[in-house]
């Protein structure tokens, strides 16, 4: 899923909103056929490595109603993006990110911090986060018993866990659902590696468990996990794989809360219970 994007009153572009990406990203083709002038070499950290990217400044991006100044955006290829661009979180402070699966649609929208919380739906869950580096990640979330940190990340397709979580529940003798199988990941700059594929029994985040997550495990922690400073905290990088589980997921950057619309059926791909 993707919105629409105006670069300096060209557009509009579909661009993918990357709750887990710090910086947003432009496709390099798309760069190009715009002029838009070079900028520096800077260091882009993906789900599958890190990377040393030559950026292009936006003069402005505007998306929905929101507009921005000048931006310095890692030029990445196309074919890496799958989109002509990533919205990342430099753009997604004081909004909020709405996913609607029923109508597979996303809306990025403007945010203001409340003085109080808004009461949840009948069928809603809401979950309450910290900002680190700018990104939400829930606290209040448990793997098997285990706490772990959760962080939202709509621009990956898989879930992801550390090797840290990995390690407590061997060693609890916990395991997991099902037996893993080889998948092949590639990431934003291009690099491959190889993870192990499989299911969680049971992930508590906030008042919901969901059963048989799937969840994947790289030999080497993913470098976003050591980028905040999750390398030795059991964590979890929570995909549109689990996300999609949901009739809604409610992002806002603002009021640092998460709102999860539960769907009509009680099951799904899983288990979902409040």
């Amino acid at each position: 899923m993707t919105v629409p994007v105006t670069i300096a009153g060209a557009g509009p572009f579909a661009f993918v909103v990357d709750t887990g990406a710090q910086r947003t990203v432009i496709a390099r083709e798309l760069a190009a056929t715009l002029g838009l002038a070079p900028g520096r070499i800077v260091r882009v950290t993906g789900m599958t490595g890190s990377s040393a990217i030559g950026t292009v400044v936006i003069p402005s991006l505007k998306v929905s109603v929101i507009g921005s100044a000048a931006i310095e955006a890692p030029a990445i290829s196309a074919i890496n993006l799958g989109a002509r661009g990533l919205l990342g979180i430099d753009a997604l402070q004081a909004h909020a990110v709405g996913i609607d699966f029923d109508t597979n649609t996303m809306t990025v929208t403007p945010s203001r911090k409340r003085q109080s919380r808004e009461r949840a739906g009948p069928d809603e869950i809401v979950i309450r986060a910290r900002s680190l580096f700018g990104q939400l990640v829930v606290t209040d979330a448990y793997c098997n018993g285990i706490r772990i940190r959760v962080i939202l990340d709509t621009g990956t397709s898989v879930s992801m866990a550390n090797g840290a979580l990995r390690r407590k529940v061997t060693r609890k003798g916990l395991g997991s659902a099902g037996a893993s199988q080889p998948v092949s990941l590639t990431g934003v700059t291009g690099e491959t590696v190889v993870a192990d594929y499989t299911t969680i029994d049971r992930v508590t985040i906030g008042s919901l468990t969901l059963g048989d997550l799937p969840v994947a495990f790289t030999a080497v922690d993913a470098p976003p996990f050591r980028l905040f400073g999750l390398s030795e905290r059991p964590a979890m990088l929570l995909g549109m794989d689990v996300l999609q589980l949901f009739r809604r997921v409610d992002i806002d950057f603002a009021n640092r809360e998460v709102r999860l619309t539960l769907p009509r059926e009680t099951r799904r791909r899983g288990e979902l219970r409040r």
